[in-house]
């Protein structure tokens, strides 16, 4: 009996580390889709006007990456893993399309500079989420607390344009990101470790999908808040 509770403990440790080293393939190949889309579409003035040249085709574009994150929330166990991938690559193409006007809005080295800072944060906050023993699921509720506050905060600044209060909420919305990294991971964790033994293909590749969609979008935020910092202190 020991040996047998052993030996599933093996596999879903193993599993485990499948399933994050899916994740952040995944995660990657969608970064780099982004990034190729987003740099395409910056270099190709056709694509610019036909995409971002009015405020409907902009609205259209935000509308779709919201319908896709939401149907992959909402559908993930009755949806095929073909479905959940078509959409995660679809969403890494609009986000590249929406991404385009950075090369326009900074310099080249502020977005290396922002790119780079993102990617050594983001590597720290998910390896400790991947180590702590700690659960991260109680402080996942005052990080969306946060998240809320950040996105209520920015729409009265649209109104008030103060830049002191735009360079604080830049601020606190990298660290809220870099926690939601943390919980994000260890989260991908507590759900390889539900399913036991019995995880098949097509769960294995949705949780891989979906684990993945969730840290793009915590490293595309961090990225886009630090673009914001360090344009700022560009200027």
């Amino acid at each position: 009996m020991s040996n047998f509770r052993a030996d599933m403990l093996s596999k879903v440790e193993s599993r485990e580390r499948n399933i994050l080293k899916n994740v952040y393939i995944w995660m990657t190949a969608g970064l780099t889709l982004t990034g190729v889309v987003a740099y395409f579409v910056a270099t190709t003035p056709a694509l610019l006007r036909l995409f971002l040249g009015s405020a409907f085709s902009l609205i259209f574009i935000v509308i779709a990456q919201l319908v896709i994150v939401g149907f992959l929330s909402a559908r993930l166990e009755r949806m095929s893993s073909t479905a959940a991938i078509a959409s995660f690559i679809g969403y890494s193409v609009l986000t590249g399309i929406t991404l385009s006007v950075i090369f326009y809005a900074y310099r080249g080295p502020v977005i290396s500079r922002a790119f780079f800072t993102t990617a050594a944060a983001f590597a720290g906050m998910s390896l400790y989420g991947m180590t702590t023993k700690r659960d991260l699921n109680g402080l996942s509720h005052y990080l969306m607390m946060g998240l809320w506050s950040v996105i209520i905060v920015s729409l009265i600044n649209f109104f008030l344009k103060s830049s002191g209060l735009y360079y604080l909420i830049s601020l606190v919305g990298v660290f809220i990101f870099l926690g939601l990294t943390a919980w994000e991971t260890q989260r991908i964790k507590q759900l390889n470790a539900t399913y036991a033994s019995e995880m098949d293909e097509e769960t294995y590749i949705k949780i891989s999908i979906m684990g993945a969609l969730s840290l793009y979008l915590s490293f595309i935020n961090i990225f886009l808040y630090l673009l914001r910092i360090f344009g700022r202190d560009n200027r």
